[in-house]
């Protein structure tokens, strides 16, 4: 007898997942995971990448979910299929960065895994948009049975408002966003290359293109050519992969910058859902309204 099927989802690969239940247990890359919390969502477990989530789950991705009650799986190319499926779950949630290649799994460990449960992979990358990325998930959740975040979309609105204002006028400060990679180098974002931070420039934003070069989402420059651009705020990576600024305090380039700019803590691989996305731009806002007020 062919199996009922109670609940689906279209997946940005094109592909059905199915269960003959709504899923309860949801297993979901770290970003994924914060991200559904965010739309009213609570994951049973995560996954991360070997690139920041070694052993712990990196602090900057997971926004306001509790991890106290969310278990973590491990990283990357510590995990199999048996050690993913260890907990039961009764979907996955992965992210891709295009192509449809999951993120973070190696692709043995991702058919395996396809093969005893349903997974959904969600297209994060710079092919789409930051309302679109967003609305994806949202949809999700509310097939999971999530209520929409009415507060959290209101904020938004609100934060979206008061940035756009802030920047309407004359003399907007300069936005450089950067990940530090050590005493000697930094990458310096591409902005047209993260959704994100093409919402920024779509507020008014005045975000400092880096020079051409190598590098599609990046551009690798010394300390000083970063100076070089003035920037009045810093949008600075805090994942546990990039160089905590603490480090920097003795780089005089460094010094320089801080002295001159003011910092906000900035995630590129962000939670993208209301509430989170709307501290984000109210952190940018008080930064452009604290610079215009020099």
């Amino acid at each position: 007898m062919r199996e009922r099927i109670v609940w689906e989802f279209t997946d940005d690969r094109g592909q059905v997942a199915t269960a003959a239940r709504r899923p309860t247990r949801v297993l979901a890359y770290v970003q994924a995971g914060a991200t559904l919390w965010d739309h009213g969502t609570r994951p049973a477990a995560m996954f991360g990448s070997d690139h920041d989530d070694p052993t712990v789950p990196d602090a900057a991705k997971t926004g306001s979910l509790p991890m106290d009650t969310v278990a973590y799986v491990g990283a990357g190319s510590s995990l199999d299929a048996d050690t993913l499926l260890g907990g039961e779950p009764d979907l996955v949630v992965a992210v891709s960065y295009g192509g449809g290649q999951v993120y973070a799994l190696a692709p043995e460990t991702a058919k395996h895994l396809e093969e005893h449960v349903p997974v959904v992979v969600l297209d994060v990358g710079r092919a789409r948009s930051f309302a679109q990325v967003a609305e994806r998930f949202a949809a999700l959740a509310r097939s999971l049975g999530a209520e929409a975040p009415t507060m959290g979309t209101r904020d938004l609105e609100t934060a979206r408002d008061r940035l756009r204002t802030l920047c309407a006028g004359a003399g907007r400060p300069r936005v450089v966003a950067l990940s530090p990679a050590g005493q000697e180098r930094t990458h310096l974002a591409r902005p047209r290359m993260w959704p994100e931070l093409r919402v920024l420039a779509e507020l008014g934003v005045d975000l400092v293109e880096p020079a051409d070069g190598p590098g599609a989402s990046w551009s690798t420059a010394g300390w000083g050519e970063a100076a070089a651009l003035r920037p009045d705020i810093v949008l600075a990576d805090i994942r546990a992969n990039a160089t905590p600024l603490d480090d920097l305090r003795t780089n005089p380039e460094w010094a320089a910058i801080e002295r001159a700019a003011r910092v906000v803590p900035w995630n590129p691989e962000p939670v993208c859902g209301p509430r989170a996305h709307a501290r984000f731009l109210d952190l940018v806002a008080d930064a452009v309204g604290g610079a215009a007020a020099r």
